[in-house]
């Protein structure tokens, strides 16, 4: 094997295959999540392998909702979908389909299973079904009603769609094999009765295609090459040939089964986010200590991220967790060069320099990112009072404190050389202010006598500044005890948000949009909220609040590749 193929994936192996043996002539992908929730993390994985694949072998990629189940499908979910997957930069062009627009070519191709023999109607209940199914040991036994006639079963599968029987009374099964070792082809269950309203079809249907017949069809119908899909469905496979054969597809779709991908102490579960939106601990879908696309979009993620990451996460047929550091480690690399680094201050106290003219406001030019000239610089202003953090100054500092504290010098960043004087406490002994005296030679934070200091702080302007909420993210689960309790609850971390009311930022940032983000200096990566924040009008100053990304550092590396 050429190193050119070692470093190909086991899919695009496959598909360099069938194109050379004219299997198929294009490469035709698509992405088919159910509508009933929100799409996390693990479905980026997959939306960005299936348009990737698409894009490489200039092919197409459609975008598809398995809609084929009323109860839990809502248009909510339809909506948060196309959001996340246009977000991501997956472009379906004109190929947006739903699973409901086939539901008459379903129906045909079951009366053409039916009338093949291949299928029949059944009376059995769902626990009857289990129970002559067998078990992995035990071949099933046949269902009373497999011996009907054609005729028979063409009338009651056309009594089930014109709406005669009750949920659950009647049921279409296939014909295959009730002795199979694959349980999956022991008869399945290929339509119910629900008398439930579709969100896409409304009350048109009361009978519903189940997942493992409907799904092959659909990629039938929309000349999908390669159905890629996780690897619960390996053993779904065999169901998935056995309905594009008999039903004589002459180009059918190939299905191949990829791992999934899961990121350790995180929550995915559909049913667990429910229950934090249901109970109030999260504030919705998008809450940004969850890891919905949604939610990470919110909290800043970029979509070069994720595809960063899903990128390293390579391709596989073996599971395996990833750790959620690369993930952070990810957006850390996309944002470091391409953002500002800005001044905040969250736990402020003020600090007043002394010797500084009192009216006097200068403006310091400021580069807007060391590591990266192209993005520019900006002006800040500076005077007397400006603030500073509480814990960049201590009255009686251990060893190795090199900030504020009495006689010591320290540079303000960008500004000025200052000594720190004292300080004035209220009654009960908090700081509320700060003093000190500043060397105007020492401009840019450089002094001519070449002396050096080992302190830098960052600090705003007490007059220009603007208020603003910030809220600190940690992880929503306690990873000491792990995501599950015993009896399956989930083991919330009580401290995963901190919300911030009374902190400063640069004036530059008053005019910050949602979605916006910045390195704030010594801080971490801020983005901000799209949902909380209220733009500035004629009779409100507005409220900006700011989502912190991810911290500046981290103690991950990168494994190395072999």
């Amino acid at each position: 094997m050429s190193e050119v193929e070692k470093s190909r994936n086991f899919i695009e192996q496959i598909i360099d295959k069938d194109l050379a043996e004219g299997v198929y002539d294009t490469v035709h992908t698509r992405f088919p999540p159910e509508p009933n929730g929100y799409l996390h993390i693990g479905h980026a994985k997959s939306i960005l392998l299936n348009y990737g694949l698409a894009k490489e072998y200039g092919g197409k990629f459609n975008m598809r909702f398995d809609d084929t189940n009323p109860t839990k499908e809502k248009t909510e979910f339809v909506e948060s979908i196309k959001a996340d997957i246009q977000w991501l930069g997956a472009d379906w062009e004109d190929r947006l389909f739903f699973a409901s627009d086939y539901f008459g070519q379903m129906y045909e191709a079951a009366v053409t299973l039916i009338k093949k023999g291949k299928a029949y109607v059944s009376d059995l209940s769902a626990d009857q079904i289990r129970e002559y199914r067998g078990t992995l040991t035990e071949p099933g036994k046949e269902d009373p009603a497999s011996e009907r006639s054609m005729e028979e079963n063409l009338e009651l599968f056309e009594n089930m769609k014109n709406g005669v029987y009750r949920d659950g009374e009647k049921v279409l099964r296939a014909r295959i094999d009730m002795s199979s070792p694959n349980m999956n082809m022991r008869d399945p269950v290929i339509y119910r009765v629900a008398h439930m309203t579709h969100h896409n079809t409304g009350d048109a249907w009361c009978i519903y295609p189940m997942y493992d017949f409907a799904h092959p069809i659909e990629d039938a119908i929309e000349g999908i090459t390669h159905s890629i899909c996780t690897l619960e469905f390996e053993d779904h496979r065999p169901l998935y040939d056995w309905v594009v054969k008999e039903l004589e597809y002459p180009r059918p779709p190939k299905q191949i089964e990829f791992a999934k991908m899961y990121l350790t102490n995180v929550v995915t579960g559909k049913r667990y986010i429910k229950k934090l939106v249901e109970e109030g601990i999260v504030d919705g879908w998008d809450d940004p200590r969850l890891v919905s696309i949604a939610a990470l979009r919110r909290r800043g993620f970029t979509p070069e991220s994720i595809r960063k990451f899903v990128d390293l996460c390579g391709v596989s047929k073996s599971n395996s967790s990833v750790d959620y550091a690369m993930l952070e480690y990810c957006i850390r690399e996309d944002l470091k060069l391409s953002r500002p680094r800005v001044m905040a201050v969250l736990d402020p106290v003020k600090l007043i320099i002394d010797n500084y003219p009192e009216e006097q406001t200068e403006l310091l030019t400021v580069p807007n990112n060391l590591e990266n000239e192209a993005l520019g610089v900006r002006e800040v202003p500076f005077s007397k009072e400006l603030y500073i953090e509480r814990n960049d100054f201590m009255e009686e500092p251990p060893r190795k404190y090199f900030r504020l504290f009495p006689g010591n010098e320290v540079r303000l960043m960008n500004a000025y050389f200052v000594i720190c004087t004292g300080c004035v406490k209220d009654e009960n002994g908090k700081i509320l202010e700060v003093h000190c005296t500043y060397d105007p030679q020492s401009k840019g934070g450089n002094s001519p006598d070449g002396r050096k200091v080992k302190g830098t702080i960052h600090w705003v302007p007490a007059a220009e500044a603007v208020r603003v909420e910030a809220r600190l993210y940690e992880n929503i689960i306690d990873e000491e005890k792990g995501v599950y309790n015993e009896d399956g609850s989930l083991n919330l971390n009580p401290d995963s948000l901190q919300t911030l009311t009374d902190c400063f930022v640069e004036p530059a940032l008053k005019s910050a949009k949602p979605f916006e983000s910045f390195q704030f200096v010594r801080q971490g990566f801020f983005c901000v909220d799209y949902k909380d924040t209220v733009m500035p009008s004629q009779d409100s100053d507005g409220k900006l609040v700011f989502n912190r990304i991810v911290s500046l550092k981290s103690s991950y590396t990168l494994p190395k590749s072999e």
